[in-house]
């Protein structure tokens, strides 16, 4: 597998205001695609971040369990992803896939009507090629509708399509392939597209599949994680609903950063309109996590029905403004510092699209609190080292 670089000065994106946030202003696609699947980024859990391969269908369970009993899955967190090496290592004598019997013993179905009975949904894994990436179980390449078929009939919601041993084609020639064989099963399946960014996806991916990778597998620390938001953030114009930048799964909760750093890194992800699939242990969440990827008004702003990512509007070395119109003429701001000290971080109207002599009110969204002050031309708040302020901005005057 594959593994954005800040401006010494001030630096703005685009040529104007309108440039920066409003550049999702086309027509909802229609193409080989239409699910009606993804009109926001998905939510819910996978096991490859805490777990790799060593996965049984009672982690599984305990996962669809533990989402409903912490409330996160009534917060929307509604996918639980079965990884790789679910699966025996060759096919059956039809060809088909097969449950590893010695971890799920009861079969992929049987596991899927348990899930779907803690009124959740169900995910699965393959690659475009002749193996998937641990190279444990056969990838679905040249048996792209007979998988297809196994999925549905299995009740699978969301299909991870992985990109390792292929044939050396295009992956734009390979996984449109599995389009349509999802399609032709009449059952409705997320479709999420782990193409890496190799052939950088985000410029063809959204007539193929709902979500796709902009970036190389995240590992958990800071360096990994705020690389891959910049790598992702190059391709913001082309997310809205139906189909979203990915820059891979949440490592929120596994341990390798500071809480602070996974506060940024959740703040990210959700004002970039990414994919919220946590990576953690949910079975064993402590209390700062589930605040984290509980924080309701944090979610909201993933989840807002506009689809539009966020841009990072300005910089000055470590200190980062990212901004996104949300619905009901609001603006999502985040002001993050990437350095090693505290330091006042700056919006200012001109960057994110409000007028100049505009009274704004400002919620903080970690905070949980509207700021008594009101705020004209710009909002500047300090920031410690490796951290971040979120909120959202109205206009009220």
């Amino acid at each position: 597998m594959v593994t954005g670089v800040a401006s010494s000065r001030a630096t703005i994106l685009g040529t104007g205001a309108d440039d920066k946030l409003n550049h999702n202003n086309q027509p909802l696609r229609r193409n080989l695609l239409a699910n009606g699947l993804a009109e926001t980024p998905a939510m819910g859990w996978n096991s490859w971040n805490h777990f790799w391969g060593n996965i049984n269908e009672d982690i599984i369970k305990a996962a669809a369990d533990a989402l409903v009993s912490s409330g996160l899955a009534k917060l929307g967190y509604i996918y639980v992803n079965i990884d790789d090496c679910w699966g025996e290592q060759d096919r059956d004598e039809k060809g088909n896939l097969q449950a590893r019997n010695t971890t799920f013993p009861s079969g992929i179905k049987a596991l899927a009507d348990y899930v779907h009975g803690k009124g959740l949904k169900l995910g699965i894994y393959s690659s475009a090629g002749y193996y998937t990436c641990s190279k444990q179980m056969p990838g679905s390449l040249g048996y792209e509708d007979q998988d297809a078929k196994t999925f549905a009939s299995w009740g699978v919601d969301y299909l991870k399509y992985d990109n390792c041993y292929n044939d050396g084609s295009k992956p734009m020639d390979r996984y449109p392939v599995m389009t349509r064989a999802l399609m032709n099963t009449g059952r409705p399946i997320y479709y999420s597209l782990c193409e890496w960014g190799d052939m950088h996806p985000a410029l063809w991916g959204d007539k193929v599949g709902n979500s796709w990778r902009t970036t190389g597998d995240i590992e958990d620390t800071w360096d990994s994680m705020i690389s891959r938001a910049d790598e992702n953030e190059a391709f913001a114009k082309y997310a809205r609903p139906g189909g979203w930048n990915d820059p891979d799964m949440l490592e929120v909760g596994n341990g390798g950063m500071t809480k602070y750093e996974y506060i940024v890194h959740f703040s990210i992800w959700a004002i970039s309109k990414a994919p919220l699939l946590l990576g953690c242990d949910v079975r064993n969440m402590t209390a700062d996590t589930l605040e984290i990827v509980g924080n309701k008004e944090v979610i909201a702003v993933n989840q807002d029905p506009l689809g539009i990512q966020a841009k990072k509007v300005r910089w000055e070395g470590d200190q980062e403004v990212w901004a996104a119109p949300l619905s009901g003429y609001r603006i999502a701001l985040l002001l993050v510092n990437r350095g090693p000290w505290r330091y006042a971080v700056t919006a200012k109207w001109e960057d994110i699209g409000i007028p100049p002599n505009s009274v704004v009110e400002a919620r903080d969204l970690w905070e949980h609190k509207t700021l008594t002050k009101q705020f004209v031309g710009n909002l500047s708040a300090m920031v410690g080292s490796h951290a971040c302020k979120m909120y959202i901005l109205k206009p009220i005057s």
